[in-house]
């Protein structure tokens, strides 16, 4: 391809990484500055504050994004992909069980704390867009949550459409957004230039040492404005690295400290004003005929940042379901064209009803700032953890090289989170209560299907016992395929060993197929599907999806379907998905009782997450609908298991 093209290529990929990436980072001026110097850790509005403020802003941007997330942790890339899933593959410490344990744990719940974030960013960015009205005239007060509900709901209703439509406007409306808060910031500043100064490190410096603690406290609103930064690198394996940073340094990052800067110019002329009711200094950079078509644009934006967020909640789930941290849920594929546009029914409506709930009970962007905060700065931490492994154990850096990296960003992310904690009784401990629901349930479902696996295997024959004792028994054998599907390989599952026990005949083909969950995103076509022959008929078929796959039964049999095939046979049988059986096993979950002072068996758990592992398995869906197996050719046989 010439230059010319691949220059068209990178900008056209920029110009969509500005809306699906910066979304949620972009919306930040709309409450970050206000957040400095309102609320329960503001600071004074003083000459000094405001510049020192300014100079947290931006080198909190340039450290944390351009540095950090652009610079370093983009380059942990798993096959192209991003994200803290994709990152805790790549960091987890081969041979070390322990180490590896304590790892997963650290990563689960960090990716847990994303769903907080999930929740929060739509309720605060679109009340922070319409409380321009209240800013316009108070007339408009009473109406801002109603109007909120209104468009939140809207926004999840139309999630079950797809996102392909609305994805097209994205680019332009987030363009259109960091054009016209650039154009604001440069105006503010030319009345004021000498906010620039604020570019100079040491008023950060000198704003701490004259405020001691609460300086510090006030990192808790500042961390406003790096939130979306995760989005930088978990939307990496859609655009590159290229698109994303070119997008960064060229539009995103000059448009956002223009802006802030602009904010700071206002302040400095208008110091008085921050104590009046429905203050707000991005709203007044705006003049007066221009108010109400920015309160439109921001409300675009806000949209636009909610959206990705709520994709990314879907991805995250998904890529959950196949590590094996959640239970199989509805996944409906939007796009016949892109496999990672996807809506999941029940995380949609559980994300709505948080949202919703959120914005009644805080009513106020202002009020939930303080909500805000924990979730990004505690996944910070986690990233810089994860990625401190992948350079020592991937990259075989210098133990002093990784120690003086990891403990530039550990001081940066252990200050904002520690300034967050702060923020627990006014609202902050909502993200962590989110985060420790979701990670719960995803500890629970993991170590439950652990200990139904290792039942399941005992109850199981190994394949290399099974096939020669058909052998030497030979019971009847019908024309046709029938499918076994078994979590576990190289054995024959109990449903195999039940339907013989009971209906004593098989089919001339059998085949034992397993799915298998990678950890990497996407498993190339050529390593998909492994076809083993067994003898007396059987077949072993391991069909392999990474984590941001969905599985593919009918697209694994059509694979393996000339391994299937035995040379000159005439009677070979039919690989159509309505001519073969397939057979599952549903599992009934018993909780093993135990007696007063009874022990608990090692490796079982407790009574109560028992019970509510049993729940989440009464309410997964079933593996005919979730593998898309044809209805009237499942067969289930059930069977019980005590836990």
């Amino acid at each position: 391809m010439s230059a010319p093209g691949q220059k068209a290529s990178l900008g056209a990929l920029a110009f969509a990484a500005i809306g699906v990436v910066y979304g949620d980072i972009g919306t930040s001026p709309l409450y970050a500055i206000k957040e400095c110097f309102r609320g329960p850790h503001a600071v004074p509005v003083t000459h000094e504050n405001i510049l020192g403020i300014l100079s947290l802003v931006f080198w909190a941007l340039n450290f944390v994004v351009s540095f950090k997330y652009i610079g370093m942790v983009m380059k942990a890339d798993n096959r192209g992909e991003g994200g803290i899933l994709a990152l805790l593959a790549l960091a987890r410490p081969g041979g070390k069980p322990r180490g590896r344990g304590i790892l997963l744990l650290f990563g689960l719940f960090g990716a847990a704390l994303l769903y907080g974030d999930g929740v929060i960013t739509p309720a605060i960015s679109v009340l922070g867009a319409i409380e321009g009205l209240d800013y316009a005239t108070p007339v408009f007060e009473p109406y801002v949550v109603p109007l909120a509900v209104v468009i939140i709901s809207a926004l999840f209703f139309v999630q079950r459409r797809g996102t392909a439509g609305v994805g097209r406007i994205f680019g332009p409306v987030t363009s259109v957004w960091f054009v016209c808060i650039a154009l604001l910031g440069i105006g503010g500043i030319a009345h004021n230039p000498e906010v620039l100064a604020a570019i100079n490190p040491w008023h950060a410096v000198s704003f701490f040492l004259r405020e001691g603690l609460v300086g510090v406290t006030v990192l808790a609103a500042v961390v406003l404005v790096i939130t979306g930064g995760e989005a930088l690198y978990a939307d990496m394996g859609h655009f590159g690295p290229r698109p994303i940073r070119l997008a960064w340094f060229a539009v995103v990052l000059p448009a956002l400290v223009l802006n802030y800067f602009g904010q700071g110019a206002w302040l400095l002329a208008h110091p008085e004003e921050a104590a009046l009711a429905g203050f707000n200094p991005f709203y007044a950079l705006v003049p007066s005929w221009g108010l109400y078509p920015m309160i439109v644009i921001a409300t675009g934006a806000a949209v636009v940042a909610s959206q990705a967020l709520i994709s990314g909640a879907f991805s995250l789930t998904q890529q959950a379901m196949q590590l094996g941290f959640a239970p199989r849920m509805r996944i409906i594929h939007t796009s016949h064209h892109e496999k990672g546009q996807i809506y999941m029914p029940g995380v949609n409506a559980a994300l709505w009803v948080a949202c919703l709930a959120l914005v009644v009970s805080f009513r106020s962007s202002e009020n939930l700032a303080a909500t805000y905060g924990v979730a990004v700065s505690g996944t910070m931490l986690t990233t810089s953890v994860l990625f401190a492994y992948v350079m020592r154990n991937r990259w075989e850096w210098s133990i002093p090289k990784v120690a003086l990296i990891t403990l530039v960003f550990i001081i940066a992310d252990v200050a904002f989170l520690g300034a967050n904690l702060l923020k627990i009784p006014d609202g902050g401990f909502i993200p962590i209560l989110i985060a420790g629901l979701i990670f719960l349930l995803m500890w629970t479902w993991k170590a439950g299907r652990r200990q139904v696996t290792a039942i399941l295997r005992e109850s199981s024959l190994p394949l290399d016992l099974f096939v020669p004792d058909i052998a030497r028994r030979k019971p009847h054998r019908v024309p046709g395929v029938a499918v076994f599907m078994t979590s576990i390989p190289d054995v024959a599952p109990s449903v195999l060993l039940h339907h013989l026990k009971h209906n004593k005949v098989l089919h001339e083909k059998v085949v034992l197929m397993t799915i298998e969950p990678m950890e990497i995103p996407q498993v190339p076509e050529d390593e998909r599907v492994t076809v083993l022959d067994k003898g007396e008929g059987f077949f072993e078929v391991i069909a392999r999806f990474g984590f941001m796959e969905s599985p593919d039964v009918p697209a694994v049999l059509a694979a393996a379907g000339p391994s299937l095939q035995a040379e000159g046979d005439a009677r070979a049988p039919s690989m159509r998905l309505t001519d073969i059986s397939f057979y599952l096993g549903r599992e009934t979950l018993i909780i093993r009782p135990r007696g007063p002072g009874q022990a608990k068996a090692p490796g079982a758990m407790s009574a109560w997450r028992a019970k509510l592992f049993g729940v989440m398995t009464r309410n997964a869906q079933s593996a005919a609908a979730y593998f898309g197996l044809p209805p009237n050719r499942v067969v289930e046989l059930g069977a019980q298991i005590q836990v």
